[in-house]
């Protein structure tokens, strides 16, 4: 009798499951690389260049007084025993001021980068994640995964999103 009930109760189950597997049999998945898009698209290397240049200048201007402060270190050090005791404090102190003026412009350099940068981030992400969604529409994806742990190259559409990436960022270029 347990026997005719177990196998009764198991014939129920696979006849109700039976209906879910073809349902997901019929949907459409696909995988795709996020991080990947975010480090080769030419947005992403545009928005690059773009910080670069950005703040260019200013990393300029702090290697220059970060040398300028060494030369007079080097000199104090250098001279510093020959010097008169005023003319070393003053030396010193001038010294002093000037490590702490680009000390602070260093963090402000810092943070200014750190703002723009994760802006540039957000904006980026944006982009990403409408040429995902709009070739997941187009191409017919009921599911589109980000950063599985696994998937078959069958799967990913890495690369049709970044081929996709690439001529929004040609189309955009052009006049």
């Amino acid at each position: 009798m347990r026997i005719k009930t177990t196998t009764l109760a198991l014939v129920a189950i696979a006849a109700g499951v039976a209906p879910f597997g073809a349902a997901l049999a019929e949907t459409k998945v696909g995988v795709v690389n996020v991080t990947r898009l975010l480090q080769e698209s030419p947005q992403a290397q545009a928005a690059s260049q773009a910080l670069e240049s950005e703040f260019a200048a200013r990393r300029r201007e702090l290697e220059a007084q970060q040398k300028d402060l060494k030369a007079k270190e080097d000199k104090l050090q250098k001279d510093g025993a020959v010097m008169a005791a005023n003319e070393r404090a003053n030396a010193e102190k001038t010294l002093r001021d000037g490590q702490r003026e680009l000390a602070r412009k260093q963090n402000e350099f810092m943070e200014d980068l750190n703002v723009r940068r994760n802006e540039a981030l957000g904006q980026l992400q944006r982009t990403v994640l409408q040429e995902v969604q709009g070739y997941a529409k187009t191409a017919g994806f009921d599911v589109v995964v980000a950063d599985a742990l696994y998937a078959s190259p069958s799967v990913d559409i890495t690369n049709q999103v970044l081929a996709a990436l690439q001529a929004r960022k040609g189309a955009a270029g052009k006049p």
